[in-house]
């Protein structure tokens, strides 16, 4: 997976609640769904980190972690609550929407 799959906001949204569907798919297997979510957890995190890149994901990402390790807590959209402050409450651009960077070379 390449972070260019991540960079516009409806694919963020497209894997954000696919990833938060897989996380809840434990609740399927009772008891053994609980063992999934170890492994679950550490992908988790670092998905989170991936599809939302810089503070954010880095936070996001051990919230995430966390969340999937406690029994019980699968339920909470992680990745959907991320998505969610990232362009509804942070309200930040997408990548190929910010203003370009502008570079100023004195001429000697």
């Amino acid at each position: 997976m390449t972070t260019t799959m991540f960079e516009s906001k409806s694919s963020k949204l497209f894997f954000s609640i696919l990833f938060d569907l897989m996380g809840m798919a434990s609740y399927a297997i009772p008891f053994v769904g609980e063992l999934i979510d170890i492994v679950w957890a550490p992908i988790a995190g670092y998905l989170m980190t991936k599809v939302y890149p810089g503070q954010t994901g880095k936070t996001a990402g051990i919230l995430t972690t966390i969340e999937e390790l406690v029994p019980g807590l699968d339920i909470i959209p992680t990745f959907t609550l991320t998505w969610i402050y990232t362009y509804m409450i942070k309200k930040e651009k997408p990548a190929a929407a910010k203003d370009p960077q502008v570079i100023e070379v004195e001429a000697i």
